[in-house]
């Protein structure tokens, strides 16, 4: 086929013909003429203009719709249609999740390094603000093991029994997650892969079950830090109180049996007329018993505490003491804090928090996705994962005005709610009012409850937290996703928690990155050599992508003309251009030519703005290897002058 046929477009328009140094006769580089660039410029400029202010008003008049409003709202959807029937079933399951949480956040508490009374200002007015602004009918927000955890390791104050760090540090995590909802940036949850929010949950969790063997023998004075908690409690063991050792014990396997009746398999016949109502009703409250059973063995232990303190054995059990009963002051956190002479300024109680500010929240916000996704699955109904950001955010910011530190949803509690039978968020104000009746007149009752007791709880809530069998599905399923489990579970354990979980994203994000700065380049030998890379070429693989083009470029100390199939690139950028033109100058410089083959026509349109010289493009391998084996006549010396049909394929 003739070059000069016409059967084959100029490579770039009219590019290749704008530049002074072509062959083309009489072809001068002012074909384009400076006042219709700038007239282009001028109408850009314009066009600009007019689309940001379309998009402004757009933007403002969805804010402000009925719609939005229902959506950043969620109440306004499901109150017109709450019933009677709701009513009751959000009673039962609100009351239900109270009789869980009370013991709980009495618990969680002691792991945050705050006084017990901490965890109830934590536990009622999250489930007050996630009833008008949640869109799961099943989530109940409160402490959590791990948000407890999370503030013992960057909230806890240098002063004994202050909670000025863990207020501030809930303040700041409820207006970073508001920002994420309102930003729509909740996608950043999405970087933190399954294998590492699993080793630090599991981590998380043999810490703090760990950290309660103290409690369940009595010890006192152990370190935080995992290796050194467990050298001082293994050194500490033979002082041991044998009747908190006994009180531990006897609440873990009490709590192990009651749990154990609300899974009950009763085996009935599916074909059958079922249970009658006595029956049924006896079979609701063993359900009852099994899901209360914190609340039984917290009351139980508390019960045997009060007998021995009243026959005069004092010493006996470690108890949780006073609690200050009654709401906290509805008022903004301290900023600063003193004591004794002693003071910490905005600035030194930032610094100490330091990382947990981002670590915090994006933590709660795993938990809450991950929960609120799991159960609307399970109970077919959808969550919008940005207003669930905008109802914790809120959550967290309120209830730092109640001296509450940071919480997000919890699985067990969640379940509970679920199978209590829950029909709305509105369970979480029934759960609300039973912790401020608790706080106002249980808190003398709280005086004598066992450490032990607390521990056991502890112990029964986290141990269900580690999973053992994700490294067998991850064995099966992809074993490089192994190597961010080990390396999180491991971090967490020996440096730290706060600095694991930095690790292992770290290192998950490595994992992820990896094959676009090193993707897999075929290489087909045949008449003409060409080589398919599987990936868009952008900054972290150009040098990756020209040293290997080199490479074969010069195999056999030959200089051999390379066709490159670009049919799996979808972009480029600055650093990509820079790096084909610097190859073309090599090809060029080797008496040797480059063809780009399969350019998509969003990359093509880039490479034309770029104006690359010298640039040989094909539509096809097929053409590119023609084009290859082509000899170019005298007159034709430089690349860009080659005709190349690089449209037929758009």
């Amino acid at each position: 086929m003739s070059r000069n046929s016409g059967e084959r477009e100029p490579l770039l328009g009219d590019q290749s013909r704008r530049r002074t140094n072509s062959n083309y006769s009489g072809e001068r580089s002012q074909s384009i003429s400076v006042p219709e660039t700038s007239q282009e410029e001028a109408g850009d400029s314009m066009g600009f203009t007019v689309l940001v202010k379309r998009t402004a008003k757009k933007q403002l008049n969805e804010c402000c719709s009925k719609d939005n409003l229902k959506t950043k709202l969620p109440i306004t959807k499901w109150l017109p249609q709450y019933s009677l029937r709701h009513l009751q079933c959000d009673v039962i399951a609100g009351l239900t999740v109270g009789l869980t949480v009370i013991p709980q956040g009495l618990a969680y508490a002691k792991i945050a390094n705050l006084q017990p009374q901490y965890g109830l200002y934590s536990a009622f007015m999250g489930c007050f603000v996630y009833c008008f602004f949640g869109t799961a009918k099943d989530i109940t927000l409160g402490p959590t093991a791990i948000m407890s955890l999370m503030t013992a390791t960057f909230a806890t104050s240098p002063i004994e029994e202050d909670a000025t760090y863990a207020i501030v540090l809930c303040l700041i995590t409820g207006c970073v997650q508001l920002l994420l909802g309102l930003f729509n940036l909740g996608i950043l949850v999405n970087f933190i892969s399954y294998p590492v929010i699993n080793a630090f949950t599991s981590a998380a969790a043999i810490t703090i079950g760990f950290g309660q063997v103290k409690g369940i023998l009595g010890l006192n004075h152990i370190p935080r830090d995992f290796p050194e908690m467990v050298y001082e409690t293994c050194k500490k063991i033979p002082e041991t109180n044998v009747w908190d050792m006994t009180m531990g014990l006897v609440s873990l396997v009490l709590l192990y049996l009651l749990k154990r009746m609300r899974n009950i398999d009763w085996k009935d016949d599916p074909d059958g007329p079922g249970p009658n109502r006595c029956v049924a009703i006896c079979r609701y409250i063993i359900w009852i018993i099994g899901t209360a059973s914190n609340a039984i063995v917290v009351i139980s232990a508390s019960g045997v505490a009060a007998i021995l303190i009243s026959q005069g054995k004092n010493n006996t059990l470690s108890i949780t003491g006073k609690i200050k009963g009654g709401l906290p002051d509805f008022k903004p956190p301290d900023f600063s804090y003193s004591q004794d002479n002693i003071t910490f300024s905005t600035s030194d109680i930032f610094s100490d928090i330091g990382a947990g500010f981002g670590i915090v929240p994006l933590l709660g916000l795993v938990e809450l996705i991950a929960i609120g996704k799991a159960f609307a699955r399970q109970n077919n109904y959808k969550i919008f994962p940005s207003q669930e950001l905008i109802a914790i955010g809120l959550a967290n910011i309120i209830s730092s005005f109640v001296g509450s530190y940071p919480v997000t949803g919890s699985f067990s509690r969640t379940a509970v709610n679920s199978q209590s039978g829950v029909k709305t968020p509105a369970s979480g104000i029934f759960t609300g009012v039973l912790i401020v009746l608790a706080l106002y007149t249980l808190t003398p009752l709280f005086y004598y409850i066992p450490k032990s007791a607390l521990s056991a709880v502890i112990i029964f809530s986290v141990i269900q937290m580690v999973d053992v069998s994700v490294v067998k599905k991850l064995w099966k399923v992809n074993k490089i996703d192994l190597i961010p489990l080990f390396i999180t579970f491991l971090s967490c354990l020996g440096v730290g928690m706060e600095y694991g979980i930095l690790i292992g994203i770290g290192v998950s994000l490595i994992i992820l990155l990896y094959p676009s700065a090193r993707p897999k380049i075929r290489v087909e030998y045949g008449d003409v050599r060409v080589m398919k890379i599987d990936q868009g070429i952008l900054f972290p693989s150009v040098e990756y992508l020209q040293e290997r083009l080199i490479e074969e470029n010069e195999e056999g100390k030959k200089n051999h003309s390379l066709v490159l199939d670009c049919s799996s690139v979808s972009a480029l950028d600055y650093t990509s251009i820079q790096g084909i033109t610097e190859l073309i100058i090599d090809f060029k410089r080797r008496d040797a030519k480059l063809v780009f083959a399969g350019f998509s026509k969003n990359v093509l349109e880039h490479i034309r703005r770029a104006n690359i010289p010298e640039l040989l493009v094909s539509s096809t391998v097929q053409e590119g290897c023609k084009l290859i084996q082509e000899q170019l006549t005298p007159e034709f010396p430089a690349v860009q002058h080659t005709k190349v049909e690089f449209s037929s394929h758009l």
